[in-house]
């Protein structure tokens, strides 16, 4: 009976059932601290960090980890330091900092992964160690391509709106010299077009520049660096749209594994020739570092998934041969969208707090009046303080299809954006070109339209035989037709974000137009939405203000 009650208590007391936090932390002898103490952050905390450890083997870790009762520092240390089958100690003696190459290192920890993930054959452990990779000297044409993958892959690439691309490497402009038509009879059109396209941006930018700065007259109190940073935004925005798809740009890649294999895979099955041959410089780099994540790219696996998609690709040519081509522009047009959107809206934001199915939910949402719509939308979306307040995921359950025509330099800023699903058409100079006004006004018009017209008739020369191959010639001014389908709260993150003061004034208006588009058709959805409909002259300049201000408050800390 004592015996009982003492239970009782310990159990009513015990911190686990009384409500207050607890954590059981695993002990370690000062022995198996020592042995660990490299590879993690901290002993005595739920929430630490893995250090000094190869990619593999981390990956190799986590996966052990999922399928044990162990604690990730104890699997660590009982399965992977003191196992003896795993020779552990040879590994870490073998990294390149106790004297041994980096290839032998990676070709012992491949094999220890190997043996590790015995019996593991979840796509999913690919995931769990990742790699940076940076790739320069690629087209325009190539980052588009390569940063179309949405899943496991963060790009950065070099930007034409803050960097001028003027420069000559052995006399040569910086462009992609594509091999299929650099020996083609088509080669002289390429380059001629190709030069004349750099030659007048570069030409250009001095005097565009000059325009800026009388335009904008330094204030006072704005920096020498934040007036130079301005003047240089404002003049590569107005003669970026000269620059050819073929310009040479740096980018990189942050990824893991999986990502990075589906990557390559796809690029291999590519008709392009740049990026069968990114395909195999990316494998052979990613298998220094990663090896056993990207060797199914060129393997069995990878020839197999490329056979598949170059198959469809080759099928759909067929099947859209004869179809007339469109010459319709429209910069933003709204195809499809949720009829019933706002008692999907309203299931879906009460679901998580009662116990209604949603069907229920919906029934009862449709019977609301106007009145208590809009009531429930707005206590749903809240009081939002900027745009980083996102509504919630009850506004993914509503979707809007768009049809954008705008020039392809907005589509590479657009393109960045991945939580939702775009299509593009391929790169031709039939839907026209955009004309800066700011050109216009500076007196440069016939300049700008002359290289366009120069590039039209390359393009349309090379794309008689090389239709692939002839987007390379295509400016950056000229219009793509791609298709956008997001849900709501993708609409709200894009609206705001792309309609700030300090972007593009092509994709701004974009932006604007889905943004009116939507309120048209849902305006109780689209009122929670804080999107700038104002123009401006000098679109970097309280940017730049802003960061001057950063620049003090940091000098200041630092400095005393």
């Amino acid at each position: 009976m004592l015996i009982n009650v003492l239970q009782r208590y310990v159990f009513i007391n015990h911190p686990l059932n009384s409500g207050a936090s607890v954590e059981i932390m695993e002990e370690f002898t000062d022995k198996e601290k020592t042995l660990l103490m490299p590879f993690v952050s901290n002993f005595d905390k739920d929430v630490f960090v893995l250090r000094n450890l190869p990619e593999v083997v981390k990956g190799a870790l986590f996966s052990k980890y999922s399928r044990s009762s162990k604690s990730l520092r104890r699997v660590l240390l009982d399965d992977f330091i003191l196992s003896k089958e795993l020779d552990f100690e040879d590994l870490l003696k073998s990294l390149p900092k106790e004297g041994v190459s980096e290839i032998v290192a990676t070709e012992k920890a491949e094999k220890f992964y190997d043996r590790v993930l015995v019996g593991f054959g979840d796509d999913s452990v690919a995931e769990l160690a990742g790699a940076h990779l940076a790739l320069e000297n690629v087209s325009i044409v190539a980052t588009k391509i390569l940063e179309d993958a949405r899943i496991g892959l963060s790009p950065l690439e070099k930007s034409t709106r803050y960097v001028y691309f003027d420069k000559k490497v052995d006399g040569k402009w910086l462009y992609y010299r594509e091999p299929k038509l650099m020996e083609s009879e088509v080669a002289e059109v390429y380059i001629t077009s190709c030069d004349h396209s750099f030659e007048t941006y570069a030409k250009l930018i001095p005097k565009i520049a000059e325009y800026v700065k009388e335009r904008m007259p330094k204030e006072e109190g704005l920096s020498e660096r934040g007036y130079e940073a301005t003047v240089r935004a404002k003049t590569c925005d107005i003669l970026r749209g000269l620059l050819p798809a073929s310009t040479l740009t740096n980018m990189g890649f942050f990824g893991n594994g999986r990502g990075f294999e589906y990557l390559i895979t796809k690029l291999y099955a590519d008709e392009l020739a740049e990026m069968k041959n990114l395909a195999g410089n990316m494998e052979n780099e990613l298998k220094t570092i990663i090896p056993s994540f990207v060797k199914r790219a060129s393997g069995k696996f990878g020839k197999m998934m490329g056979e598949y998609l170059s198959g469809v690709r080759q099928d759909m040519e067929k099947t859209a041969e004869g179809l007339s081509d469109s010459r319709k522009y429209e910069e933003v047009t709204l195809v499809d969208y949720d009829s019933d959107a706002y008692y999907k809206v309203i299931a879906a934001a009460l679901y998580p707090y009662t116990k209604m199915t949603l069907e229920e939910l919906e029934n009862y949402a449709k019977n609301l009046s106007e009145e208590d719509k809009r009531k429930m939308i707005r206590r749903y979306v809240g009081e939002r303080k900027n745009r980083r307040h996102k509504p919630g995921r009850g506004f993914e359950r509503v979707y809007y299809t768009f049809e954008i025509c705008s020039n392809f330099g907005a589509y590479r800023d657009i393109h960045r954006h991945r939580i939702l699903t775009q299509q593009r058409e391929p790169l031709t100079t039939h839907l026209g070109y955009k004309m800066p006004k700011d050109l216009a006004d500076a007196g440069y018009e016939s300049d700008f339209r002359d290289s366009m017209e120069v590039a039209k008739n390359a393009y349309e020369e090379i794309s008689k035989k090389y239709p692939k191959e002839a987007q390379y010639v295509v400016p950056l001014a000229y219009n793509l037709r791609w298709q956008m389908t997001m849900n709501l709260r993708e609409v709200y993150h894009f609206c705001e974000l792309r309609s700030t003061q300090q972007g593009h004034p092509d994709y701004r208006s974009v932006a604007q137009k889905i943004y009116q588009k939507v309120n048209e058709v849902h305006p109780l959805l689209a009122g929670g939405m804080s999107v700038d409909m104002k123009s401006y002259e000098f679109e970097r300049l309280e940017a730049e203000k802003e960061i001057d201000k950063r620049m003090q408050e940091i000098k200041k800390k630092y400095e005393g």
